[in-house]
C-alpha cells in the first residue's frame, strides 16, 4: 500500500509564501499524473495544479502565475510552491497521485492565509 505524506502547511500573512511537499512511500508504476487539490470549509474539493508523467503542467485559473507545481522522480515527491498568497487560498490541501491501477490521496495539510 502506498502512503502519501504531506508537509509544509501553516499560517501565513497575505502576500506570503509556502511550499508544500508530498512524498510517496515507494515508487509508483504506470503513473499518469501528480496533483494538488484543495478544499475550503463547506466547499467541494477542487484541482489546484497537476503535472503529468511527461512533465506538462496545468493550473486552476485562480492560482496561475502564483503557484508552481514540480516533482522529483528520484524521491517520489511532488511539490507546490505558493507565492503571493491570498486569504481565499485558505483550505486543506491534498496531494493526489493517479496511476493506471490505483489512485492515492494524502491526509491533507492546512493552509491558512490571514489578511
Amino acid at each position: 500500500q502506498v502512503q502519501l505524506v504531506e508537509s509544509g502547511g501553516g499560517v501565513v500573512q497575505a502576500g506570503g509564501s509556502l511550499r508544500l511537499s508530498c512524498a510517496a512511500s515507494r515508487s509508483i508504476s504506470s503513473l499518469n499524473f501528480m496533483a494538488w487539490y484543495r478544499q475550503a470549509p463547506g466547499k467541494q474539493r477542487d484541482l489546484v495544479a497537476l503535472i503529468t508523467r511527461g512533465g506538462s503542467t496545468n493550473y486552476a485559473d485562480s492560482v496561475k502565475g502564483r503557484f508552481t507545481i514540480s516533482r522529483d522522480n528520484t524521491k517520489n515527491a511532488v511539490y507546490l510552491q505558493m507565492n503571493s498568497l491570498k486569504p481565499e487560498d485558505t483550505a486543506v490541501y491534498y496531494c493526489h497521485i493517479d496511476a493506471t491501477m490505483a489512485a492515492y490521496w494524502g491526509q491533507g495539510t492546512q493552509v491558512t492565509v490571514s489578511s
